[in-house]
């Protein structure tokens, strides 16, 4: 049995940017699941994701108690994982 080494850098590339994605929704629900970010235990997804919100946060006002900062980031992390994948697996 052959290993495809262009297919498992496809399959790493994808993973990743979905593992990034669900990071970003835990974020999200976070506060409605009552996890404590300030935890040691789970300080480490604030601090991965915190700085890419708020980047997109100064841009995207928030409607009204609705932060759609989340929402926009899992949808470019959507379309980056995308083309990504299809650049790589058309190149290997």
């Amino acid at each position: 049995m052959t290993i495809n080494a262009g297919a498992m850098i496809v399959a790493a590339v994808y993973s990743g940017f979905t593992l990034y994605m669900l990071l970003i929704l835990v974020r999200w629900f976070g506060p409605y699941l009552e996890l404590d970010f300030y935890d040691v235990r789970l300080r480490w997804i604030a601090r991965a994701v915190d700085p890419l919100l708020r980047g997109i946060r100064n841009f995207v006002p928030a409607v009204g108690p609705m932060d759609l900062g989340p929402l926009i980031a899992v949808l470019l992390f959507w379309i980056v994982r995308e083309v990504a994948v299809r650049t790589i697996a058309g190149v290997s």
